[in-house]
């Protein structure tokens, strides 16, 4: 087996805007005005479904000659539906995570509509973000505090 560790690191930078690294990148998160944010970034929500929309485009690309799939051109919009009743903490039964991701595929490929279903279906099969999310990891958490 070969396992490698990714990593990140998240840095506070205004009242809810956040600065993520990773290797040599970086870029900004923040919420807009009206969840007490400044507006000046995508939401982590957002950037969540960006991350697997780009992951199946991913897939999609390094995939698509070895499936025959004759692959033009691919987008990928995608919708989340999250109540904000339980991320304010308003209702407590509420969800606070996404209840519904809906991925919606927008191919242009000289192949017939059952193959490019079934390459849709390999591509759901192989997403790394999509098992992340369908079959959650072991999440650890350790506390580092200073004075």
């Amino acid at each position: 087996m070969s396992k490698e560790l990714f990593t990140a690191t998240v840095e506070s930078v205004g009242p809810l805007k956040m600065k993520c690294s990773s290797r040599n990148f970086l870029f900004h998160l923040d919420e807009p005005e009206s969840l007490g944010g400044k507006n000046e970034a995508m939401t982590p929500v957002e950037a969540l479904l960006s991350a697997f929309g780009a992951c199946q485009g991913m897939v999609a690309k390094s995939f698509a000659s070895a499936h025959k799939i004759n692959l033009i051109d691919i987008k990928i919009e995608l919708e989340g539906e999250l109540d904000l009743d339980g991320v304010k903490g308003i209702n407590k039964n509420t969800k606070i995570g996404f209840s519904k991701i809906t991925s919606k595929f927008y191919i242009k490929a000289d192949n017939t509509e059952q193959e490019i279903r079934d390459f849709i279906d390999f591509i759901e099969r192989n997403c790394p973000i999509r098992d992340t999310m369908v079959n959650t990891p072991e999440i650890v958490t350790e506390i580092y505090s200073s004075r």
